[in-house]
């Protein structure tokens, strides 16, 4: 037996790298089990409206295990600093740069990556919108060896789930996050003890989530009604789907269907008045508007957006 890989496996240097709270599960449960030598997360930047610099959630979890935290703006700045801990493996999860060759190179076993999507599907930065707005009725993740192309290295393990009528990327994203701390803590073992699977991914059946445009949050009333709810599900709670009312923002957080058609209208026309909030007509039919937010203002039910507005509804476009 190799003594080298009875050592790696017990006692194993672990880099992780990540950013978004989508990481934080992962890294907590990591640590509930491994000792991680270091933390490499995207450097503190201003957020909001008033342009307060705070850290990065996994940064606020390197500070509370008192954890090695990295900050590079740019990967290859720190590949001296990762080279010298001398790593056996590097975990990410979304990190938020691209990793150059040379990195990929360091660690003794490679670097795995925590990718929320059942790969070859949805590859790129924003599987779970993307599932979401495109219609899956299945996702999961994936533990995958990092490659230099995006999201293409060989599948190690996947664990998949069903998306609910109700979800949103926002319940998604939670679902995900503690299915990829399981997943990987499950998956371990066999990387550190080298019996895990190495399964190359099907190029062909490649399908891509790439990170969300301001073209994907405008509402497209000449689309289905089908499409326009997944679209709005899709990028609650971030970034929102939006479209135009009287030239001012309107973001939608929530809608349904109807079965009603209205072909008499037009797309974007409001249609009709209801008890939790108002129809709008798209190509097939109609949508509901239950909660919104203009432009300016604070989320709210559609019943009040209704009772503020001192004009008939009926009849006007949304753009």
């Amino acid at each position: 037996m190799d003594f080298d890989k009875i050592q790696i496996k017990k006692n194993p240097t672990i880099i992780f790298m990540g950013t978004p709270e989508f990481s934080v599960p992962v890294l907590e449960g990591l640590i509930s089990k491994y000792k991680v030598r270091a933390i490499v997360t995207q450097p503190d930047r201003p957020v909001g409206r008033h342009g307060e610099v705070k850290c990065s959630p996994v940064k606020e979890v390197a500070l509370k295990h008192n954890i090695l935290c990295l900050q590079p703006n740019k990967i290859k700045e720190a590949l001296q600093e990762i080279n010298a801990l001398e790593p056996d493996l590097i975990i990410t999860c979304a990190y938020g740069q691209i990793l150059p060759l040379e990195l990929l190179l360091i660690p003794k076993l490679g670097c795995i990556n925590v990718h929320a999507s059942l790969l070859p599907k949805l590859r790129g930065g924003a599987p779970i919108h993307h599932a979401i707005i495109d219609g899956y009725s299945k996702t999961g993740v994936t533990i995958m060896y990092m490659a230099e192309g995006m999201d293409t290295g060989d599948m190690i393990s996947q664990r998949s789930i069903d998306i609910l009528d109700d979800d949103t990327a926002s319940t998604l994203h939670d679902k995900l996050s503690i299915l990829g701390r399981d997943l990987l803590l499950d998956t371990l073992p066999s990387i550190l003890d080298g019996t895990n699977d190495r399964i190359a991914q099907d190029d062909s059946l490649a399908t891509y989530g790439f990170n969300i445009s301001r073209k994907d949050e405008k509402i497209n009333f000449n689309n289905t009604k089908r499409k326009i709810v997944n679209q709005v599900r899709g990028l609650n709670s971030w970034p929102g789907a939006y479209c135009l009312f009287d030239d001012k923002i309107m973001k939608v957080w929530s809608c349904y269907r109807t079965d009603k058609l209205y072909d008499f209208a037009l797309p974007g026309e409001i249609t009709a008045i209801y008890d939790d909030g108002f129809g709008v007509k798209c190509s097939n039919g109609e949508v509901v508007f239950t909660v919104l937010q203009l432009e300016g203002k604070r989320k709210m039910k559609a019943t009040d957006f209704i009772n503020g507005y001192h004009e008939n509804l009926i009849g006007k476009i949304l753009k």
